[in-house]
């Protein structure tokens, strides 16, 4: 009995001193370095960084103990009904369908080509299969009814974004590109992920061929007569990134345009308004058949308008990029945010009829519901 209390205190002794030194040991040990590379107006040597201005959660007011006390939080439904749908294996020629998988996950399908966005299939965004934001939407699509994905881009590290049991079982099975921003390869490829990773402004041409060219332009002939199947730029967005929070900002965040020869798509990723200059540089990439806007988790504003955009600047970014058509994403899948789950839906319907835009350029809708988007007039 007494060597079972000698124990037992020995090691309360030990919790005891490791909690006193975790605020200088956790860190530091939960540092990693994803890339090495020269000093630029957005990479000081250790850390990326916005141009115009810093981004992460604030904390005015109490915010995050009002968020774990659960006040101020509008409550949302433990599960929202899905009917997922099967996708068709290829849509080909100039035939665009769009799919919303959840969150920011998006199958866009066309000339031939499946293309993912973010792609997410586990129940929680978190670093830990029993805490974290859990799903309350079901996946769109099953993973096993998924269509051979050719391309998938990935913005940057963040749990909701980057999740590694799905991009593995992504990889073992279809093999296909995965294009990012700096650093975040070298999280992918500890996981035995490969991808390609590029500066903001850095562009991958994918050939028909199987070929590949990196930072080159489109050639001059036109219309995709130099055999390109398909080219990834690298955009500026306003953001940060983070695995371990001590990690902050040791890769880079990102969005993509999208260059098939059935028209441009424009993915923003997770971001938020900054100064808009990166909007501005990403029009002038367009004209877009479809843009991929993230609309949630933007309450309260105090707190994450300096990571996330709302509604309203969300509808600012669309007429900016005047697509097509445009999809609303990042919201109603993980309770990362105050606002109730169908805010931002609700939104951008209320925008669009504001301002007289036709209801169905803008849309948030349901998981697993297609839509068509037709070529630009």
């Amino acid at each position: 009995m007494k060597r079972a209390l000698r124990w037992l205190g020995t090691g309360l002794l030990f919790v005891l001193v490791a909690l006193c030194f975790a605020p200088t040991l956790v860190p530091p040990f939960l540092d990693r370095i994803y890339y090495r590379g020269p000093i630029s107006d957005h990479f000081d040597g250790q850390r990326f960084f916005n141009p115009d201005a810093d981004a992460m959660i604030s904390r005015p007011s109490g915010a995050i103990t009002r968020w774990l006390a659960g006040r101020d939080r509008a409550p949302w439904p433990a599960q929202v009904p899905v009917h997922p749908v099967v996708p068709a294996r290829r849509v080909t020629g100039n035939d665009m369908r769009v799919t919303w998988i959840g969150h920011s996950t998006v199958l866009v399908q066309t000339a031939g080509l499946n293309i993912l966005t973010d792609p997410v299939w586990s129940e929680r965004a978190s670093p830990f299969s029993f805490i974290g934001p859990k799903r309350v939407r079901e996946p769109g699509v099953r993973f096993d009814d998924l269509p051979k994905i050719d391309l998938v881009v990935i913005s940057h590290d963040h749990y909701d974004h980057m999740d590694i049991a799905t991009l593995k079982r992504l990889w073992e099975r279809d093999r296909p590109r995965i294009v990012t921003s700096l650093g975040n390869d070298t999280i992918l490829r500890r996981n035995g992920i490969p991808a390609l990773a590029f500066d903001w402004g850095g562009r991958f041409i994918q050939r028909r061929d199987g070929g590949m060219v990196a930072g080159h332009p489109t050639c001059e002939a036109g219309a995709w007569q130099c055999g390109e199947a398909y080219a990834v730029t690298v955009e500026r967005v306003h953001h940060w990134s983070s695995r371990w929070l001590a990690d902050r900002s040791r890769a880079l965040w990102s969005g993509f345009t999208i260059e098939t020869p059935a028209g441009k798509i424009f993915f923003a990723g997770d971001t938020a308004w900054g100064d808009g200059a990166w909007v501005r540089q990403a029009a002038a990439h367009g004209p877009f058949r479809l843009a991929i806007i993230p609309i949630g988790a933007w309450q309260p504003e105090a707190v994450m308008h300096t990571n996330h955009v709302s509604p309203q600047e969300a509808f600012r970014i669309f007429r900016m990029l005047n697509p097509t058509r445009a999809i609303g994403v990042h919201w109603g899948t993980f309770q990362l945010s105050f606002e109730p789950i169908d805010a931002p839906r609700q939104a951008i319907a209320a925008l669009a009829r504001e301002q007289a835009i036709p209801a169905d350029r803008f849309i948030a809708p349901e998981a697993g519901q297609t839509f068509s988007v037709p070529p630009a007039p």
